[in-house]
């Protein structure tokens, strides 16, 4: 898969409106939740949680390599600002789930704070995704030849028109949802299926203008 261009999740997470429809999609402009989002062992928690579907603290904990009590705290200030709940079940402990495993963290101009809740929660999520792609990269050598013969880093630089890039931005949009399902249904995947993540940061250069 040529996309990004790095190994596309079963998760969409963007910090732009979500395409008009798409369903299931967890639409969050509040900047207080936003924010909430904005720590490094919540994303993980919620990347987890996006993967294994539901986990108890204790999973959590063994996963991420934090304690029970720092999952427990941070699972709860996630469902308390929307972005998880609790799965009702006989036991002690019960698992937690994501309302959405698709989600978009929008900048609403009429919310003071917004803009700096968006970029201060991506900013997280895009080191947390460059110490994940470096250890691919650090791994790559022993991996097989067809991993990485379908594997790319990849650079692009034009210049275009707003309206140009939010077609842009909707297409690469279309281009994951092809596979949509395939993350949590197993029935879905077709032979020889392996999993593969896709990061992708499509930004305009001020430095450049």
């Amino acid at each position: 898969m040529d996309q990004d261009r790095e190994p596309v999740t079963g998760k969409e997470s963007s910090t732009a409106p979500a395409t008009p429809g798409a369903p299931g999609e967890q639409v969050v402009s509040d900047p207080v939740h936003i924010r909430a989002l904005a720590h490094p062992v919540r994303l993980e928690l919620l990347a987890y949680l996006d993967d294994a579907g539901s986990a108890t603290a204790t999973q959590c904990a063994t996963v991420i390599g934090e304690s029970v009590a720092s999952c427990s705290y941070h699972l709860r200030m996630l469902a308390r600002h929307g972005y998880i709940e609790q799965v009702e079940q006989p036991g002690r402990e019960k698992p937690w789930r994501p309302v959405s495993r698709h989600r978009s963290h929008v900048i609403d101009p009429a919310q003071p704070g917004s803009a700096h809740a968006v970029s201060a929660m991506a900013a997280l999520e895009v080191e947390r995704q460059a110490v994940r792609i470096q250890d691919w990269l650090h791994r790559s050598p022993g991996l097989p030849p067809e991993d990485l013969d379908v594997s790319t880093v990849y650079e692009a630089r034009t210049y275009a028109t707003h309206e140009e890039i939010r077609q842009l931005r909707e297409e690469v949009w279309n281009l994951t949802r092809r596979f949509e399902g395939r993350w949590e249904d197993p029935g879905q995947r077709p032979e020889g299926a392996v999993p593969v993540r896709l990061f992708s940061v499509l930004n305009i250069d001020p430095g450049q203008e």
